[in-house]
């Protein structure tokens, strides 16, 4: 059994400041924490309850829309702010777990959630991101499930959310809140990549925690997909997923972004498809020229290989929706 201190703050300058301790953990929903604590994954000193501290309303606002982090996915994906208005971002939340942890998991603490690696959750075999210096044991191993996009020589680990694509793809940016002040960062900027340091998956300091998710109206304007391919029909993460947004002018592309997911080591802008819809016409040949620009600069291995021609059949068939609609 993992023993630890278990605090709940009042208020947030409590939450800042046990935070900045050593090996202690924030938890809002559990749904991720939890688990990797009983398989003994993660063996925090302190876990640092937020409830009393995390906002949950999701409003419009004078730029867009606003969830706090502590709100439950399963309210964002009903939302008609969301469902109405950014419909990727409800499609990804409503492809998320199941029911039951939708209703428990917060929007906040998806984006945080941790990958899932073979390795990262089997403590007996090497792992850089559970035990910095350790070894990846899915570089010459088990890698089906891994990233073909953003590796490196020390961790080929997924990040595994869908709500964090489909965000991304439509120009979400992050409140963070800490002991240094508040500041505004880009999703696209958030996670990181794994380098040398893959235990580093973002860019929160110590103490500090996600406030709340912002989308921004001129999203709203555009049209918006989530498609996600998996080994079963429900309760799954993605072996491949894509949200496209997209604004024409007529019939003239104007403006887009398609993001990737389980297939990176974060979520994953493919902007060589994005370059070569820019300015024309959704017709079967530019759709089909650039769904094959997808798989621009992957790294391939023995188990993953299968998910270049299905990335690229993935975007293909969510282009070929836009353009029948």
């Amino acid at each position: 059994m993992t023993l630890f201190r278990y605090a709940r703050p009042d208020d947030a300058a409590e939450a800042f400041a046990r935070g900045q301790a050593p090996d202690a953990l924030f938890i809002a929903g559990g749904t991720d924490l939890l688990q990797l604590v009983q398989e003994r994954v993660t063996r925090p000193a302190e876990v640092i309850d937020l409830a009393q501290v995390l906002d949950a309303e999701i409003a419009a606002d004078a730029g867009g829309v606003r969830i706090g982090a502590g709100a439950r996915l399963a309210e964002v994906a009903a939302h008609p702010l969301i469902s109405g208005h950014y419909p990727a971002v409800a499609e990804a939340l409503l492809a998320t777990a199941s029911p039951q942890v939708r209703n428990l998991a917060t929007a906040g603490g998806n984006l945080l959630q941790r990958t899932r690696c073979l390795y990262f959750r089997d403590v007996v075999t090497a792992c850089n991101k559970r035990d910095p210096g350790s070894g990846c044991s899915a570089l010459e191993g088990q890698n089906r499930i891994n990233a073909i996009f953003g590796g490196s020589a020390h961790c080929i680990a997924v990040q595994p959310s869908d709500f964090a694509v489909a965000l991304v793809a439509c120009d979400a940016e992050l409140d963070l809140a800490g002991p240094d002040g508040p500041r505004r960062v880009a999703l696209a900027d958030f996670h990181r990549l794994p380098g040398e340091t893959p235990q580093v998956e973002t860019v929160l300091a110590p103490g500090e925690l996600i406030a709340a998710i912002h989308l921004p109206a001129e999203c709203a304007e555009r049209r918006s997909r989530y498609l996600k391919v998996r080994d079963r029909a429900s309760f799954e993460w993605a072996v491949c997923s894509v949200a496209v947004s997209l604004g024409m002018d007529g019939e003239t592309v104007r403006d887009l972004r398609v993001v990737a997911g389980g297939v990176a080591t974060k979520p994953w802008r493919l902007t060589h498809v994005e370059a070569a819809l820019r300015g024309r016409p959704l017709s079967e040949a530019v759709i089909t020229a650039a769904a094959e620009l997808a798989v621009e600069g992957a790294e391939l291995r023995e188990h993953n290989a299968f998910k270049a021609p299905m990335l690229a059949g993935a975007v293909r068939k969510v282009l070929r929706e836009f353009a029948r609609a």
